[in-house]
């Protein structure tokens, strides 16, 4: 029996390291959830003036809503859209007053990316938003052809002259009529995988444990079967 003690310690402790972790991963799943629950909340609250001097912490996700005057020049964000396929957020300059935000105005296809894309007066409701979309592995703007691969706020507001100020319209009230797919702030884009990866770690344990056991019996399952031979 000595010399199970140290596979049957072994076993335990990797198997007790493995669900542990599993454990920590429902833990973040149910902070995940209050934290997407707040943001949820957030983003469906009634709109308000854009404040006068946005902060992207504070204000990230609120929503407003904005009369003023739609601009040029225009970028256009190189996206992949559930049910709608490849094409491009299309980034206006928004005249508020004596200021200039952007907007985020949603999906054009790659087709109608060269098309004359409206300006003018507009009413629009939408959500701020400073999307973290731009790593080390982010190609570097076509500036030629106005694409872009990811929406750098600063780097935009650059290009467009504006403040770094993005407004992503959940709804146009009035405005110029064009045939464009709002692509408003949600949760659904928010990564949440804490419960497959509870399953993995938790299903790793049982592998663990499972093997375990296969040693201990192959263990003790040996010196019986060579005192069998001996006895022959």
């Amino acid at each position: 029996m000595r010399r199970l003690v140290v596979p049957l310690l072994f076993g335990l402790l990797g198997a007790g390291v493995l669900i542990s972790l599993g454990v920590w991963q429902l833990q973040r799943l149910t902070w995940k959830q209050a934290v997407l629950a707040q943001i949820d909340a957030r983003v469906s609250a009634a709109p308000v003036a854009v404040p006068a001097r946005p902060d992207p912490e504070g204000d990230k996700y609120l929503p407003v809503t904005a009369n003023g005057v739609l601009g040029a020049p225009q970028l256009f964000v190189l996206v992949g859209a559930k049910e709608l396929g490849a094409g491009y957020r299309l980034i206006q300059p928004f005249k508020i007053g004596g200021r200039r935000i952007m907007v985020d105005r949603g999906f054009v296809p790659l087709e109608a990316k060269d098309a004359p894309h409206s300006t003018g007066p507009a009413h629009l409701i939408g959500n701020l938003h400073w999307p973290d979309e731009v790593d080390g592995y982010t190609p570097a703007p076509d500036t030629e052809r106005d694409i872009w691969f990811a929406r750098d706020v600063p780097a935009m507001a650059e290009a467009l002259n504006t403040e770094p100020v993005l407004l992503i319209v959940r709804q146009q009230i009035s405005g110029p009529g064009e045939d464009i797919t709002a692509l408003p702030v949600d949760t659904a884009s928010i990564s949440n995988n804490h419960m497959q990866y509870a399953v993995t770690w938790f299903s790793l344990a049982v592998i663990w444990l499972t093997m375990t056991g296969y040693l201990i019996w192959r263990m003790t399952r040996a010196p019986r079967g060579r005192d069998l031979k001996g006895e022959t």
